[in-house]
């Protein structure tokens, strides 16, 4: 059911302090970490609390929180001194989404090329 935790979700284990994670910041509703694959010098994910398994879910069903989770992109951003930065959502299977938990990529640090890859 969306927006309750899920069993089998890593972002879920990782927002209830069962899996660890680098956690950059958190707050009430949100978890921010940094990513094990780092794609740029700064590559935090910024995860809801509750569990909607994509952003086009996460922004219909309960809005208040998607922007909850943008504001802490900007905090994110703020707190590693990044003048530009990119956020992505990657939604589905086929834009490369791995975990079904919604999560906002903030990667900068460096030149990002568009398109990109």
């Amino acid at each position: 059911m969306a927006g309750e935790p899920q069993d089998d979700c890593l972002f879920c284990k990782i927002a209830a302090g069962h899996v660890p994670a680098t956690i950059v910041r958190e707050t009430e509703t949100t978890v921010a970490f940094r990513d094990i694959n780092p794609q740029a010098p700064t590559h935090v994910l910024v995860i809801p609390k509750a569990h909607y398994p994509d952003a086009a879910t996460l922004a219909t069903a309960a809005p208040a929180l998607a922007a909850d989770v943008l504001r802490e992109t900007q905090a994110v951003a703020d707190e590693d001194k990044l003048e530009s930065y990119r956020i992505v959502f990657n939604t589905g299977a086929g834009a490369g989404q791995t975990v079904f938990h919604a999560h906002a990529h903030v990667v900068g640090g460096r030149g990002l090329q568009w398109p990109p890859g």
